[in-house]
């Protein structure tokens, strides 16, 4: 897996297109302590509340490919950084969906995840003056640059996984299989390639259920009495 995820070509086909997001964000990350002009005593994100029009940046688009992209959204006191993921077919989109939900359930671990992404985006992260003021700015820019270099990754493993699952399961269920003319089993590449398919996305539908449910119960059985 690693040598298809982090190839040499895949590596110098990306570093361009992260050099250019951490560069960006170098320069937006200029963040300072900014009350609001229009309530009293409220400090609030200006790339959220954007009340004030003169207090925001232009929004920057970094695009590697139709599907790749990056939108930097800055202002005075806080930047957004929303990201779209590749996903090349349905079981990609269907990982990456639940691997961001997991996460942006769990946006109080990482300070600066936000709980929804922004519309057209998987995930997004909001980075305040108060981030830049307790953490090291730098830091921060590669945690960034390290999730987008990771995530590709992850749900290459994780599709490589479904498929492998995917596969077992299609064999034992086309043991079985007949065909009608001559009644006697498929060829299982021919089968396989018949069945596969949606096989694969029955069995991660099933596992993301199952997981679903489990993780339910427990979360109900550690509740507080």
């Amino acid at each position: 897996t690693s040598s298809v995820c982090c190839s040499p070509m895949r590596t110098a086909t990306l570093r361009p297109y992260l050099n250019a997001v951490r560069a960006t964000l170098q320069a937006a990350l200029c963040l300072e302590n900014f009350s609001s002009q229009v309530v009293e005593r409220h400090n609030k994100p200006e790339v959220e509340v954007r009340s004030s029009k003169e207090l925001l940046l232009q929004p920057v688009i970094i695009s590697r490919n139709e599907k790749e992209k990056v939108l930097i959204e800055g202002s005075i006191n806080s930047v957004r950084v929303s990201i779209a993921i590749k996903q090349a077919d349905e079981i990609e989109k269907i990982l990456c969906h639940k691997f961001m939900r997991f996460m942006m359930m769990r946006a109080e671990n990482f300070f600066i995840l936000r709980r929804k992404a922004v519309e057209g985006y998987d995930i997004s992260f909001l980075i305040t003056n108060f981030h830049t003021e307790q953490m090291y700015k730098h830091k921060l820019v590669d945690f960034v640059i390290h999730f987008m270099e990771e995530i590709d990754k992850e749900v290459s493993e994780m599709k490589l996984s479904v498929n492998a699952r995917a596969r077992i399961v299609a064999e034992e269920f086309l043991k079985n299989v007949r065909c009608p003319k001559c009644s006697r089993p498929p060829a299982p590449d021919r089968a396989l390639e018949m069945f596969g398919g949606w096989v694969a996305l029955l069995w991660l539908h099933f596992v993301t259920v199952i997981g679903a449910f489990f993780s339910f119960v427990v979360e109900d059985f550690l509740k507080p009495v």
